[in-house]
């Protein structure tokens, strides 16, 4: 065997171990995560969004830890997403993946951040929404496309979170 194919077998030895040991951990943190809360279910007929925009879900991760990505229930795939703003709580619809519903109840919080889970952009790109899931605090991450709009969104989810829970029903439950 020549030296450049002991190289190239070589190399793509490591890549396939590499890939395996990637699986086993994604599927080690499926399983220590096993015990989260289902999301909460997206409505029906959600209404009219207060504010909208286009961007990306970057990831939802334990509230605090921006490395400690949520991987059940498809939390941990980044999506092309538009994030829509509701007086009963948040809409991200997601490509190719499951819509995430927080109603406003559940919303603890909104900032500005340059990074979380391997996302890092200007100061201040992505907004974070702090927000309860079941017994666990968790961040998620949404990147708007047009960089006005992430202000727009800012503003509205701080009303949200403001507005007395009563004006905040869940149109599904009326809670």
């Amino acid at each position: 065997m020549n030296t450049q194919t002991l190289a190239l077998v070589s190399t793509l030895a490591i890549i396939a171990v590499v890939l395996v040991m990637i699986g086993f951990g994604w599927r080690n943190r499926l399983r220590r995560q096993a015990g989260v809360d289902p999301l909460p279910a997206v409505p029906a007929e959600p209404g009219e969004p207060d504010a909208e925009a286009e961007g990306q879900y970057v990831a939802t991760t334990t509230a605090g830890d921006w490395l400690d990505r949520i991987a059940v229930h498809g939390l941990g795939i980044r999506t092309n997403a538009v994030l829509s703003v509701y007086p009963h709580g948040l809409l991200l619809d997601r490509s190719g993946a499951p819509a995430v519903y927080i109603p406003a109840g559940r919303l603890t919080g909104v900032r500005m951040e340059s990074g979380m889970a391997g996302k890092f952009v200007e100061k201040d790109g992505l907004l974070v929404m702090t927000w309860d899931l079941g017994a666990n605090s968790v961040d998620t991450g949404f990147r708007t496309r047009r960089a006005a709009d992430k202000d727009v969104l800012h503003d509205s989810l701080q009303r949200l979170i403001a507005a007395p829970q009563e004006h905040s029903q869940d149109p599904q439950s009326g809670k």
